[in-house]
């Protein structure tokens, strides 16, 4: 089942005067959220392994109407969350994301001439003032401003906002399943569905544990699946058992272990079902 995963929008944020001072700052600004989303393609990956996509407005964002044009880019293009970044002083009010869904960063350019740390404190203090969260990444030494290379302290903290972003961007608009009730009052297994939904924008949905029994029982799940995921835990588990050191009387014989690595596998399919869905069950008729 193929997913569209989440971009990660890029907001070069410029200084909106014109008469040489935005016209100065052009090509530094645009490389600076190149840099970034090289950083994020050639580092981080999705779910399924594959690079995960950015996407840089079609220019600088030096007022409202730039804005604006970002975000309505940004939503045709599935962004998740957006990263701002800025080498200089910008308006701050009029440049920072207002979506109040997006997880957000601004990242101001430590350099030299027109540092970007009047600004990240400019739009830090607009977030706050409008209720919007906001992550604020800076560097700890100072660059010049021409300068396209990524701290590693920068690297990191851009890092840390975007995997975090991304997985609250995933989350966003799925179910959380819960099979069973609170296992032996452990209350990190008690399901709190106006945290899932307030916190992450996720809704729950609450399942018996006896309906992995049932599926199991009726054999609904698929069976050359089944075959297939068997085999692959035949070579990769069951041939690295460690030794049982249960008193004679309570082991289980090779015929059972094997029913019960059959079990494992069969649970696993149904949970992963249950989770999000099988076409192959609609085929054999249990839609």
């Amino acid at each position: 089942m193929k997913q569209n995963y989440p971009k990660i929008g890029i907001r070069p944020i410029i200084d909106g005067r014109r008469g040489g001072i935005r016209e100065s700052l052009e090509e530094t600004t645009m490389n600076l959220a190149k840099s970034a989303a090289e950083l994020y393609s050639g580092t981080l990956k999705y779910p399924d392994g594959s690079p995960v996509k950015c996407v840089i407005a079609d220019t600088t964002i030096g007022g409202v109407k730039e804005a604006a044009l970002c975000a309505e880019k940004f939503k045709k293009e599935g962004v998740g969350l957006t990263l701002s970044v800025t080498p200089c002083w910008c308006y701050g009010s009029e440049t920072i994301d207002m979506d109040p869904l997006m997880p957000k960063a601004v990242w101001g350019f430590n350099g030299t001439e027109r540092p970007g740390a009047v600004y990240l404190s400019a739009a830090l203090a607009v977030h706050n003032q409008k209720g919007l969260p906001a992550f604020g990444i800076y560097g700890k030494n100072v660059q010049d401003v021409g300068d396209g290379a990524i701290p590693d302290d920068v690297k990191e903290k851009l890092l840390r906002f975007a995997r975090a972003g991304l997985a609250v961007a995933i989350m966003r608009g799925k179910s959380y399943l819960a099979i069973g009730s609170v296992s032996m009052g452990i209350g990190g297994s008690m399901v709190n569905p106006d945290f899932l939904q307030d916190y992450l924008g996720m809704r729950t949905e609450q399942v018996d544990a006896s309906e992995v029994l049932r599926r199991i029982q009726l054999e609904i799940y698929d069976k050359e699946e089944f075959e297939k995921a068997l085999a692959w835990t035949k070579e990769n588990c069951m041939s690295r058992e460690g030794e049982d050191f249960n008193p004679e009387h309570l082991k289980h014989s090779r015929e059972q272990k094997d029913k019960d690595w059959e079990f494992v596998v069969k649970m696993t399919l149904v949970m992963r079902d249950l989770m999000i869905g099988n076409s192959k069950l609609d085929e054999m008729g249990f839609g």
